[in-house]
């Protein structure tokens, strides 16, 4: 374990952007990648939360244009790779072809877990531009390891070169994590690299990324600060300190990686991530992440409790692209209560 290599991609220029409700400016793109890149963070990632395009009504706008925040990223960057996020539906083949014209050198390519055949034109496509290809097989706990390993299988045949099990929900607990990247390295050919994101919501993502790297993971997703949607990420300077201490090389300088996580990121965050009650529900419940402030918006909104909306939002297995459904969840739940309270005689209480 001790001579082996673990490359670390940082996503707190793109993950971060949901906790920053979409508002980094130029100005933090350009000093956050900048701190990352002479701490000597191998890949660092930058679009919106939600990848290529996904400024918009239904995902939130950013503070400025996507292309002025990779431009930025990629003049700061000057060791390390500068990677972008995309999600089929979401972002299209020109935007990867504009991205890379900026700068970019890692496409990473983003489903549900169920859903890597819709992968592929985009696969295929990142790969004519001479990008390097990392899928990302997300809401990875709601499958069986064997099925998402069949999912690996079909982004391997399009061409990746990466395949992440990512636990979105931050849902996973160790021994889930360990199955499925297992399955994954037992699957797939020795030249696909198999990588680990997760989310803290369980406050097991150091626990969990740990386990993952003992079971053949390669490439590891941490955010500094854990800045991210739900209770945050894998802490980039916590992962990468409990790697030193367990003699896994990263190439990463941990005191200048504490110092841009200090010193840089904390002074601009407009949310720190935590594991209150309803981001521990999030990972309880098994939904993803980025629905967290939707669902405290509506909450507010209807006057009802976010842990039932979350909570509904899992047994029906919501899915990221959703969001729309936590409008309608919380209306019916503050439909129900009304109705409840309804029933309820004057000075009595309701009949069992």
């Amino acid at each position: 374990m001790s001579k082996r290599r673990i490359s670390i991609t940082d996503t707190t220029l793109r993950d971060g952007d949901h906790a920053m409700a979409h508002q980094f400016t130029v100005d933090h793109i350009r000093r956050i990648a900048r701190g990352l890149d002479e701490a000597g963070v191998p890949v660092i990632e930058v679009s919106h939360g939600d990848g290529l395009s996904g400024s918009s009504i239904q995902y939130g706008f950013s503070l400025e244009p996507e292309e002025r925040y990779i431009e930025a990223a990629a003049e700061a960057i000057e060791r390390g790779r500068l990677a972008i996020l995309l999600l089929p539906g979401i972002g299209t083949r020109e935007d990867l072809k504009r991205a890379a014209e900026l700068g970019a050198k890692i496409a990473r390519i983003a489903t549900h877990c169920t859903e890597a055949d819709i992968s592929e034109q985009h696969i295929k496509a990142a790969k004519d531009l001479g990008l390097d290809v990392h899928t990302f097989l997300m809401m990875a706990h709601m499958v069986e390891p064997e099925k998402l390993a069949e999912q690996a299988k079909l982004m391997e045949s399009y061409g990746a070169d990466c395949i992440y099990v990512v636990d979105s929900a931050g849902a996973m607990i160790t021994s889930q994590a360990r199955e499925r990247v297992r399955a994954l390295r037992e699957a797939l050919a020795d030249s696909v690299e198999v990588g680990f994101h997760a989310h803290n919501n369980l406050c097991l993502s150091v626990a969990n990324s740990v386990a993952a790297i003992e079971e053949g993971a390669t490439r590891i997703d941490g955010s500094t600060c854990g800045l991210g949607a739900g209770a945050g990420n894998t802490p980039t300077e916590a992962l990468v300190a409990v790697l030193d201490k367990m003699e896994i090389k990263t190439g990463v300088d941990l005191f200048k990686l504490m110092d841009v996580a200090e010193e840089v990121v904390l002074p601009i965050m407009k949310h720190i991530p935590r594991i209150d009650r309803a981001s521990l529900t999030i990972g309880y419940a098994g939904v993803y992440s980025t629905f967290l402030f939707h669902a405290f918006r509506a909450a507010e909104k209807f006057k009802v409790d976010p842990r039932d909306i979350l909570v509904e939002l899992g047994r029906r297995k919501a899915v990221g692209g959703q969001e729309d459904m936590i409008i309608d969840v919380a209306i019916e739940l503050a439909q129900r209560r009304s109705q409840e309270v309804a029933a309820v005689p004057p000075g009595g209480c309701a009949s069992n």
